[in-house]
């Protein structure tokens, strides 16, 4: 008998669902919320709204798509958090309405778990134990993988994340929101001829506060000289933003490779979809022996693929989640 798996994930400002059979990916839909550029930033209660308005629709194309019927659904995968809760309250208040209407297990997913787990909605698959570094708007993470289910997170952010020092710079030098895509397409047009400084952040833990703090102080000193200095060097900027952003994140990866002599080496989360970072990591796995895992670009984002793909491993275990399950915002692996 068939597993099929119908996966929701609404933790930020995109609507998505997804439906998995055996372990394939038949469909993956979502919707995204361009409302926000205008604010520069996610709005929380207008991305719950919007959540209102498109999870019903998103759903139905996944179940369409798939070329199934929703009576053969086995389990719904949800993501619990993190997130933002208002959003989480939509996808959350949905599978369980759904799960409840068919007699059917619900699931629940940790979405930097399921980040991780991207790398298994296709081949290749990384063998375990793999390490992982996961970077998003709002989480940058070196992640021990053991097994599907059993991770360890060795590293953390210990204030802004990567994708928070890309989207801060982006609206420090004028860019629509979200920058880090931006950032990434004119830096393939500039050269990283401004030095910004590395944080000296002990052990394996990333910063990047202090990046972000450098980056102004800069500008505004280049700025008093030649107030068009940003206009007539933004690819420049672009290019040595990016430049060390990628050389941080790859220099404590690197240090966690000698420290737990692991070489089997993915990464996940939105900034994954970085071009410099893609290449930068296979320069380095060339480099130095390792086997390195890149998803595809619709996996690197928020998506329902990845969400259905860790229901399916915890549906094969067993761990399905009560009724009174609540989302949460705060939600480690």
């Amino acid at each position: 008998m068939s597993t099929i798996i119908l996966g929701i994930e609404s933790s930020c400002d995109d609507t998505s669902a997804a439906i998995l059979k055996d372990g394939v990916m038949l469909s993956n839909c979502t919707a995204n919320q361009e409302v926000h550029k205008d604010y520069g930033g996610v709005v929380p209660e207008v991305a719950s709204r919007a959540h209102q308005i498109n999870i019903v629709p998103v759903v139905d194309q996944a179940i369409k798509k798939a070329g199934i019927s929703k009576d053969q659904i086995n389990a719904v995968a949800f993501t619990r958090g993190p997130g933002l809760i208002g959003s989480l309250i939509v996808g959350v208040t949905f599978a369980k309405g759904f799960a409840l209407a068919r007699n059917i297990p619900l699931i629940e997913v940790n979405h930097m778990q399921a980040h991780v787990l991207a790398h298994f909605v296709e081949d290749p698959k990384p063998a375990f134990p793999f390490m992982c570094l996961t970077v998003s708007g709002g989480h940058t993470q070196i992640v021990v993988v053991k097994s599907h289910l059993e991770m360890e997170v060795i590293a953390n952010t210990i204030d802004d994340a990567a994708g928070e020092a890309f989207d801060k710079t982006g609206k420090i030098i004028g860019l629509d929101y979200p920058a880090g895509p931006v950032i990434d397409k004119l830096a393939k047009q500039g050269t990283p001829r401004f030095k910004f400084p590395e944080p000296k952040v002990e052990g394996l833990n990333f910063s990047f506060s202090g990046l972000k703090t450098s980056i102004l102080y800069f500008l505004k000193k280049e700025i008093k000289t030649d107030p068009n200095f940003i206009k007539d060097n933004m690819n420049d900027i672009c290019a040595s933003v990016q430049d060390r952003i990628v050389s941080i994140l790859l220099n404590k990866l690197q240090k966690a490779v000698k420290q737990t002599g692991i070489k089997e080496i993915a990464i996940a989360g939105g900034v994954s979809a970085n071009s410099g970072l893609r290449q930068a990591l296979q320069e380095h796995g060339e480099a130095l022996g390792w086997n390195t895992y890149i998803p595809r670009f619709e996996y690197c984002t928020d998506n329902a693929a990845m969400i259905a793909t860790t229901g399916y491993y915890k549906f094969l275990k067993g761990e399905f989640a009560e009724h009174d399950v609540r989302p949460t915002a705060r939600y480690r692996i």
